[in-house]
């Protein structure tokens, strides 16, 4: 990575890389700073470490100081001081920054000529909405061959509505600075720092989850408010409904709008750009020698990946071979629609109940934000269907509430759902819904 910058910043200084509330850096002032802490790590024989708490900006420079040197870097999920121990012994990091080390540590190189880098390795943590993050061993030159650059004379304004520890923040990332292109950096990755970020910088293309984008359309769909001029738009990480795709055409019909299917194991699979939810059933002909392949097994997707991971942490090299996503999906037509994780199949009496087609009911009510369906236990059933929404202000609960089992009516009954709660926030870990049992307030 930092070739690319300093070459972008050399031929063109003034170029900007990173913008945010602190200020802009252009790609010259951000390789001349992770070059010199590169120098850094590589005097201190430091072989990895962990990022606990940085800033978007210094987390950038020592991903990209990490890169030069042959420095495997992690970046962990925001947690507190013990969960963030508990990671650093599991992965071997006796440097973590933001709780061992600062980067004034090693923001004392030369910045000069740099030892030849032994490879390229970083550590991806996968997302932990259903469990413990598991730690996934990747190679820079192979994920930034999957983001796909395009240069443009002109750069765009993407907005970094993922968190750094996530493969697909890695991969705006790396897009980014491949195609040469703008980075904004959000006060946080929440939806109300994302909009107020599009806004104050002029965003034009930006890759978020689907609950990030269900939020973020009801804070823009405001008419005292400008919208911003969005050129792409991007959805990943989960599900995509038809209510959700519906509403952002609406809200911004020039944009092109695209769905990318991909993971911190299996890499970026598929990316949709006919407008309709799920994937074209057309994806399960692909050749042998396509990057990735895909079958369904007992309802569950399969896939076959050359682009994804290389292993888990501390395990051998990943094979091959076919492995299961964990993604539940039905064949609808020409169409693969994906109803749930094998994680979140709730058990009603003996019937399986997947969540999202539940949920896609549920989003078609006016005044739903967003709504997470999953299991609550009931001494008869086992479980039954319980659902929490987040409701636009102003919404009256209980015709909120009518509105809502109307919708649901016509499913079978054991879909229905029989516990509705208006809440103020859904759980979500990295802008996605965990469903296995919700606790949020109201």
């Amino acid at each position: 990575m930092l070739d690319l910058v300093e070459a972008v910043g050399s031929a063109d200084p003034d170029r900007p890389l990173l913008v945010s509330d602190a200020g802009t850096l252009t790609y010259a002032e951000v390789a001349a700073r992770s070059r010199v802490v590169a120098d850094g790590l590589a005097r201190a024989g430091v072989e990895r470490f962990g990022v606990a708490e940085l800033s978007a900006v210094d987390t950038i420079v020592v991903l990209i100081a990490a890169s030069a040197v042959g420095v495997e870097p992690c970046v962990y999920p925001r947690c507190d001081l013990a969960n963030t121990e508990l990671l650093a012994a599991e992965f071997g990091h006796h440097v973590v920054f933001g709780a061992t080390a600062t980067l004034a540590d090693f923001d004392r190189g030369a910045g000069g000529e740099l030892p030849p880098a032994p490879g390229d390795p970083v550590l991806i943590l996968t997302s932990g909405t259903t469990g413990r993050p598991k730690g996934t061993r990747h190679q820079w030159s192979r994920l930034l061959a999957a983001a796909h650059p395009e240069r443009r004379a002109s750069p765009r304004r993407w907005l970094l509505a993922y968190n750094l520890n996530q493969y697909a923040g890695i991969q705006v990332l790396l897009h980014v600075i491949g195609s040469q292109d703008t980075l904004v950096l959000p006060e946080s990755p929440q939806p109300r720092h994302g909009v107020a970020a599009m806004r104050a910088y002029g965003v034009t293309h930006v890759s978020a989850t689907p609950t990030f984008w269900r939020f973020a359309l009801h804070l823009l769909d405001r008419p005292d408010e400008p919208l911003p001029a969005l050129e792409q738009i991007t959805l990943g990480g989960e599900a995509v409904g038809e209510a959700l795709l519906a509403g952002l055409r609406r809200l911004f019909p020039r944009a092109q709008i695209s769905q990318v299917y991909a993971s911190s194991e299996f890499g970026s699979s598929v990316s949709v750009t006919d407008g309709r939810a799920g994937l074209p059933l057309a994806v399960l002909d692909r050749p042998a020698e396509a990057p990735v392949q895909f079958r369904i097994v007992d309802g569950e997707l399969h896939a076959r990946s050359a682009i994804g991971m290389r292993g888990y942490y501390a395990g051998e090299d990943r094979d091959d071979g076919w492995h299961p996503t964990g993604d539940l999906v039905e064949v609808d037509g020409d169409r693969i629609r994906f109803v749930g994780r094998t994680t979140e199949v709730i058990n009603v009496g003996g019937v399986k109940v997947h969540p999202l087609p539940i949920e896609a009911a549920v989003a078609t009510v006016p005044g739903v934000v967003a709504a997470a369906v999953f299991g609550h236990p009931n001494p008869v059933t086992g479980a039954v269907v319980a659902v929490d929404v987040v409701a636009a202000e102003g919404t009256d609960a209980d015709a909120l509430k009518t509105a809502i089992r109307e919708a649901t009516g016509s499913l079978p009954p054991a879909q229905r759902p029989r516990r509705i709660r208006l809440v103020d926030n859904l759980d979500i870990a990295n802008s996605k819904v965990r469903r296995s049992g919700q606790e949020g307030t109201g």
